[in-house]
């Protein structure tokens, strides 16, 4: 963690991350709270409460004070994220108002059931990332005096937010995923033969809505990632089942699945507002950019014993897929080694123990330190972006964007 104050911003010096924290055995009582906390965190990851069952050595009397400040530590980062998101979003908060509204008119359907679960795949979209970027992004390359990207804007942030919503809930079928975000997945809800076409009907309906706008432009500059998610979804699932990745492969991937539609939210909000090509490629590159932490960031979470991603951890050892933290290790051991890495990470699916010890190696062969490296590169440019715009109050909010990116644990 550089020596900068947490959440500060600027754009000349490092920037704060989260790089996982490193698990330990409760020795004796006076770990009580700190096992208490690892394994509540833990837990809160499959969806269930703070550990019932503690360790026969450890006195039963400190697990009130143990869960006491489970509590209060929950409440305080609750409180911190409130404060992040607000120094983010309080800039365009009418806009996005304007979206929510825009997204509850736009987005209904005819019969119960589609209904239902359209409405809670709505319902709890997360992070609204991509909405907000393009939001911003209007903002700043917005004409001098105009401070909202007017209907053009809402429109973009609503394409990308719902292409990125119908995709996670396909990820979720193909995963064969139950939870997301804390909740049972579409899929495990109602089947993912149903999941399947609530998501296809999210992507017609955002298609549709697009073509009636006639803004042709808009639907063109989007629509293209739709493309890119599927592509990087197969070489994923290929690179998996091969046990190939490399370096190159996996940075293509995650620009493929992630950063990809995040370049497109960001030069999306700069053409809604008419600014150059130049501008234009400029905040792709910014969005590219935050795209990358953070889904690297993403990858580093799945090994972090103490995030709250509302998911189950170690979801990609299970599913036989190398992220970064993993990947940094392999690429630093010999032929050898790597096979036994490889042949550990195949067993994953059925071995918990296997899934226990690859978590133990990326920990302790600082998997997560280099893997956060690379992601505060990725931040670092997106910052020197940043820094061709004249100061504003929307530069600053991307600025704090880039810095949730990096030091996010859920």
């Amino acid at each position: 963690m550089s020596g900068m104050a947490r959440g500060a911003v600027s754009l000349h010096g490092k920037h704060p991350f989260q790089c996982g924290r490193r698990n330990a055995q409760p020795p004796g009582n006076r770990n009580i709270i700190f096992y208490i906390l690892v394994h509540s965190a833990a837990a809160d990851n499959q969806g269930v409460g703070a550990p019932q069952h503690i360790p026969a050595h450890i006195n039963p009397g400190l697990v009130f004070l143990g869960n006491a400040v489970i509590q209060k530590q929950r409440q305080i980062q609750e409180r911190a994220d409130r404060g992040k998101a607000r120094l983010i979003s309080k800039t365009v908060e009418g806009d996005l108002e304007a979206f929510e509204q825009f997204i509850r008119q736009k987005f209904t359907a005819d019969g119960t059931l589609l209904s239902e679960m359209l409405d809670y795949a709505l319902s709890a979209r997360g992070k609204g990332i991509r909405p907000m970027t393009v939001l911003l992004s209007a903002a700043l390359n917005a004409p001098a005096g105009q401070r909202s990207g007017g209907l053009r804007a809402l429109l973009a942030a609503t394409l990308v937010e719902m292409i990125h919503v119908a995709s996670l809930i396909h990820d979720d079928v193909i995963d064969e995923s139950d939870m997301r975000r804390g909740r049972a997945s579409v899929n495990a809800r109602w089947q993912s033969r149903n999941a399947v076409v609530v998501g296809d009907y999210i992507l017609a309906k955002n298609m549709d809505l697009g073509l009636k706008s006639g803004q042709f432009d808009l639907v063109t500059h989007v629509c293209g990632a739709i493309a890119t998610l599927c592509e990087g979804e197969i070489l994923q699932n290929d690179k998996a089942n091969r046990q190939e990745m490399t370096r190159a492969s996996y940075l293509d991937i995650i620009y493929k699945k992630t950063a990809c539609l995040i370049g497109v939210s960001a030069s999306a909000g700069a053409l809604a507002v008419g600014a150059s090509r130049e501008k234009q490629a400029l905040m792709r590159k910014f969005g590219e950019s935050i795209g990358m932490a953070f889904q690297i960031q993403d990858d580093i979470l799945d090994y972090t014993r103490t995030a709250r991603t509302g998911k189950p951890s170690n979801n990609d050892l299970r599913e036989h897929k190398v992220t970064l933290p993993l990947l940094t290790v392999l690429e630093s051991v010999g032929e050898e080694r790597r096979r036994e890495l490889l042949a550990r990470l195949a067993r994953c699916h059925e071995e918990d123990e296997s899934v226990e010890y690859l978590q133990h190696i990326v920990e302790n062969e600082g998997g997560m330190e280099k893997a956060a490296r690379v992601m505060q590169e990725y931040l670092t440019r997106a910052m020197s972006v940043l820094s061709e715009y004249e100061p504003s109050e929307y530069r600053d909010a991307l600025a704090n964007l880039c810095v949730y990116v990096g030091e996010r644990d859920r």
